[in-house]
């Protein structure tokens, strides 16, 4: 499902407008992004939690040729499912 189906499927389900929801939509995912790059952990009980990790610096390979390249150090996202959803997965 990517975005525009969710969008959909939401619209559909809840008789909003797309156009509602879709603002709805773009409105928590822009909040979810703010909260983890200050470093907060986003929480979304029976879905899951969204944080920043970090990620250290290392040596790679370039995957063409094989040379040995240094990676920078950065920062990810992490996502942990909640148990509702890791149940629910498991039910199908």
């Amino acid at each position: 499902m990517n975005k525009q189906e969710l969008i959909d499927h939401v619209a559909e389900t809840t008789d909003a407008s797309k156009a509602d929801v879709t603002r709805i939509l773009d409105t928590a995912l822009h909040g979810i992004k703010d909260a983890v790059a200050k470093g907060d952990i986003v929480q979304l009980i029976g879905f899951g939690s969204f944080a920043a990790g970090e990620r250290a610096a290392r040596e790679g390979r370039n995957p063409k040729t094989g040379e040995k390249i240094q990676l920078a150090a950065a920062r990810t996202v992490k996502f942990s499912a909640g148990k509702a959803f890791k149940d629910a997965i498991n039910r199908h």
